[in-house]
């Protein structure tokens, strides 16, 4: 693996969405495909954007019996995505549809030369973060995924592709947006919350209020949350505010929140690192005629499969 030819591990299902919401491409047979086809073609696009040396997607698996054992709140009441409803009200948003188009995607990768992997009862970032800071820790990482949390993988090695924005998130376009590194990004986040995901923070407490009264969050040393616990001790001490005594006796809120944010080993048990190795052995091969065949039996002609397959075999083990 050359240093200019990264890795690239896909969040599976928060890519597709991405397109499964603003897409409104259809099928032949009448049904909504955009998800299916966004993803697949943005695939071949980040496949000419950074010629990749290996590809990894990653499916969720419905959540983390760990994380419910931190919390049995966690990410209750989440909302489901708003379809773009710019093109009409004929898009169907239904269950079925979206079950639909990622079987039907998962069975078109099988075609490619990409490695799928998925463990039941663990999530897609706790896997991601295992593969990015262990197995892979030698190599140059793209991590393509629209999600915050996976910020605090980001390094001089490891960078992020966000579909949504289009964009490389790089260490300084964390420090500049949130005020903190991404090193010390979870450590912010803990007092924070993340409503997304039903995980409470300190009333009064974003990255503004935490970046300016503990600016050690910005640098690349890391800072832990119980730093942070004792430094707002002493600042309270000075009556500094209603916020930064909260943070002081936040300490039990950080731990908890700390268990649910932080991407590591923790978080899976032996049994699931050790499937996942085992599928990291797995490889799609690539089959043109294979994949023409499933996109016409879908009602899919227009694809430019060629093209597709010129850009998807640059990718080499």
């Amino acid at each position: 693996m050359t240093e200019n030819r990264p890795i690239l591990l896909v969040d599976g299902l928060n890519v597709f969405m991405q397109h499964f919401v603003k897409n409104p491409s259809m099928a032949e047979t009448g049904e909504h495909v955009g998800g299916f086809l966004g993803f697949l073609g943005g695939l071949g696009n980040l496949c000419e954007k950074f010629k990749p040396s290996r590809i990894i997607v990653v499916w969720e698996s419905g959540g983390s019996i760990k994380k419910r054992g931190v919390d049995p709140t966690y990410k209750n009441g989440r909302r489901p995505p708003t379809l773009n409803r710019y093109y009409g009200d004929d898009i169907p948003s239904t269950a079925e549809n979206h079950n639909m188009q990622v079987s039907l995607l998962a069975k078109a990768l099988t075609h490619l030369p990409v490695t799928q992997i998925y463990v039941r009862d663990c999530e897609a970032d706790d896997i991601i973060g295992y593969l990015s800071r262990y197995t892979f820790k030698p190599a140059r990482t793209v991590l393509v995924s629209s999600d915050r949390d996976l910020y605090q993988l980001i390094d001089d090695r490891v960078q992020q592709w966000s579909p949504g924005q289009k964009k490389m998130i790089t260490r300084q376009d964390v420090i500049d947006k949130f005020g903190v590194s991404s090193e010390n990004f979870i450590s912010a986040r803990v007092f924070i919350g993340d409503p997304g995901d039903n995980i409470k923070g300190v009333k009064g407490a974003g990255f503004k209020t935490m970046s300016k009264w503990f600016p050690e969050l910005s640098g690349s040393s890391f800072v832990s949350y119980k730093n942070i616990v004792e430094a707002a001790k002493i600042l309270h001490y000075d009556k500094k505010g209603k916020t930064i005594g909260s943070i002081a006796s936040a300490h039990d809120l950080a731990e908890k929140n700390w268990k649910l944010m932080y991407l590591d080993t923790s978080q899976l048990a032996a049994s699931q690192i050790q499937k996942i190795e085992s599928q990291l052995e797995k490889q799609g091969k690539s089959n043109k005629m294979g994949l023409m065949r499933l996109l016409l039996q879908s009602g899919m002609q227009k694809f430019d499969i060629n093209r597709y397959f010129l850009a998807i075999n640059s990718v080499r083990r």
